[in-house]
């Protein structure tokens, strides 16, 4: 038998009218396939923009690049994404899509399958985050790059 799990009620701890918002670039460089960890400058930004409560949206203007919030506490956590991508998107799959090389079309449809925009709420003027949560940037391709990120925050 099935048991089923116990919701709480909903907690309010904020309401009232969107009286400000914020937008930024942020850019990284990335050394190649892999994680860069963009939890602080998306904190920093917040912070900055002095908003109390509201939401933070993180978008990335690339399609060969991506976003995701995960566990920041053991990197073989993204070794093991990352080996899940490969299975996934294997570089020599036979793609018809290879003028930018055997990297490019694999980038996108991981790019396609994670996030190209994260909306985090905010709260006490941080992101909401979990414990062992954190915002990443994801490069699909295997040479370094130079990727931007914008983002927005609303609130109050």
């Amino acid at each position: 038998m099935r048991r089923a799990g116990r919701i709480g009620a909903v907690e309010g701890f904020a309401s009232g009218p969107v009286i400000r918002q914020a937008s930024a670039r942020l850019t990284v460089s990335t050394p190649g396939q892999g994680f860069t960890e963009i939890t602080g400058a998306v904190a920093a930004f917040v912070r900055e923009s002095g908003l109390q409560c509201g939401l933070v949206t993180v978008f990335c203007r690339h399609t060969s690049a991506s976003l995701t919030i995960q566990e920041n506490a053991d990197p073989d956590v993204q070794t093991d994404l990352l080996t899940a991508l490969d299975s996934l998107a294997p570089r020599d799959a036979g793609y018809v899509h290879g003028m930018e090389g055997p990297d490019d079309m694999p980038a996108h449809i991981r790019t396609m399958v994670t996030d190209s925009c994260l909306t985090v709420p905010l709260i006490d003027g941080r992101p909401a985050l979990g414990t062992w949560q954190g915002i990443y940037l994801i490069e699909h391709r295997d040479r370094a790059h130079r990727r931007e990120i914008v983002l927005s925050a609303i609130g109050a």
